[in-house]
């Protein structure tokens, strides 16, 4: 695998955080929605509905604090694969525990998963299409010869592939505002996901049905903003 951080010039944006969402100001000066703040104020009654019945089920204490355990060992997760991605090692976790779990769940998405990529182009990429939206994702690069949007997710057990949809429309609005700015033809998107007990997952979309993801990604988009006005 190379490590190729020039190959496009990426433009670190800046974050803020107005009215309860993420916004990012893009090199036009324009403040625009991240995907993220897209998706969830899109996210359809019924998928709203099954996540307020599982809060109840478990209690808003234990919801809570499963939920804050899976976003810090997501984090953790995402450090040692950034360093694989950069230096071609993702370092010696610590003593602790949770170190050591996110550590090897890093090992399996890169025994598993990265060791197919040919190129890295960059690591936590901020992408932005001009004046609409902006994001930022985990990876851009080669995979298995073909150019490609990747994210690597952490769960807390296995998905089936139908459960994650958002994912896929993640991927395609990411591939959309780089092939805007950089003049690519991305139509391929990769899920490398592991849950806490390291099952490696892996998920690809790409072609007529990464085109079906792109559509997705626009209706949802032209639903935001027309919650605004």
């Amino acid at each position: 695998m190379k490590y190729l951080p020039y190959k496009y010039p990426y433009i670190e944006l800046k974050r803020e955080q107005a009215d309860g969402s993420r916004k990012y100001v893009t090199p036009d000066g324009y403040r625009v929605p991240s995907v993220t703040t897209v998706l969830s104020a899109t996210t359809p009654k019924e998928k709203l509905e099954g996540l307020q019945r599982w809060r109840k089920s478990v209690g808003e204490k234990r919801a809570t604090e499963i939920t804050t355990e899976a976003a810090n060992r997501g984090t953790r997760m995402h450090k040692w694969l950034e360093n694989y991605i950069k230096n071609g090692v993702a370092g010696e976790p610590g003593s602790n525990p949770f170190s050591k779990q996110s550590h090897q769940m890093a090992n399996e998405i890169i025994n598993n998963g990265l060791i197919h990529c040919n190129e890295f182009w960059g690591t936590e990429v901020s992408l932005y299409f001009p004046e609409v939206y902006a994001g930022t994702t985990d990876l851009v690069g080669v995979h298995k010869n073909v150019e490609c949007i990747m994210d690597h997710k952490q769960t807390n057990k296995p998905k089936k592939r139908e459960y994650i949809e958002d994912y896929f429309i993640q991927l395609a609005a990411y591939a959309t505002a780089h092939n805007e700015v950089h003049n690519t033809k991305i139509r391929k998107g990769v899920i490398f996901m592991c849950s806490q007990d390291s099952q490696y997952q892996e998920f690809i979309v790409e072609g007529i049905e990464f085109d079906k993801y792109v559509d997705l990604w626009y209706k949802r988009l032209e639903q935001y903003y027309i919650k605004l006005i």
